[in-house]
């Protein structure tokens, strides 16, 4: 029979490249925590699609593992979401610990604590998110509101000049000033336009 030693795996997350500080301090405590292997992302929350270091975490854990993060927040974007994940930890076996809540799942009192925490956490982001909105709402009415400046139309000089001037392709001018294909060919297509 095969032996099999239980493993303590860490999962750390930012919102953004540039918080490179927060997610070294992740790393630090989750080593700290004993965390044998530990997978980690630089993704939004809100970003479906993109934890696949989450879900690689998961799926790398086995019957008996342990799944450690330093926050509820950097696990799950929204009390479904957590629902989803400690669903499929349990499924597994595999018990979660949130560090700065002393949260451990192996416990009936742990499993409590993360749904009433959950709960509450889900309650707070709904009730912010409808203040920001009569915010903006106000402001509209206001006529203070200009919304957020378009990033990629903001390139445009720089898309024109690397495309049409250095004959750069629209896939490298994408890649070299951070934004995506399909706005450079916007640019383009718009910059044809006014030219015809």
């Amino acid at each position: 029979m095969e032996q099999y030693c239980i493993m303590i795996i860490g999962y750390a997350r930012t919102s953004t490249l540039d918080q490179k500080a927060g997610l070294e301090a992740q790393l630090r405590d989750l080593a700290n925590a004993g965390c044998e292997k530990t997978f980690s992302e630089q993704v939004s929350s809100v970003d479906k699609d993109a934890r696949k270091a989450l879900d690689a975490a998961i799926e790398f854990t086995r019957e008996g593992d342990v799944l450690v993060v330093t926050k509820l927040d950097r696990l799950a974007r929204s009390v479904s979401h957590l629902i989803k994940i400690t669903d499929a930890l349990a499924a597994k076996g595999v018990t979660l610990r949130i560090l700065d809540m002393q949260i451990d799942t192996g416990t009936a009192n742990g499993r409590l604590m993360l749904t009433l925490i959950g709960g509450i956490a889900q309650f707070e982001r709904e009730i912010m998110l409808e203040r920001q909105r009569e915010g903006i709402a106000k402001a509209k009415a206001d006529g203070k509101y200009k919304g957020r400046k378009p990033t990629a139309m903001a390139e445009a000089d720089k898309v024109l000049h690397l495309v049409k001037v250095e004959g750069v392709s629209p896939t490298e001018a994408a890649k070299r000033l951070g934004i995506g294909r399909s706005s450079v060919y916007r640019i383009l297509g718009q910059n044809s336009t006014a030219q015809d």
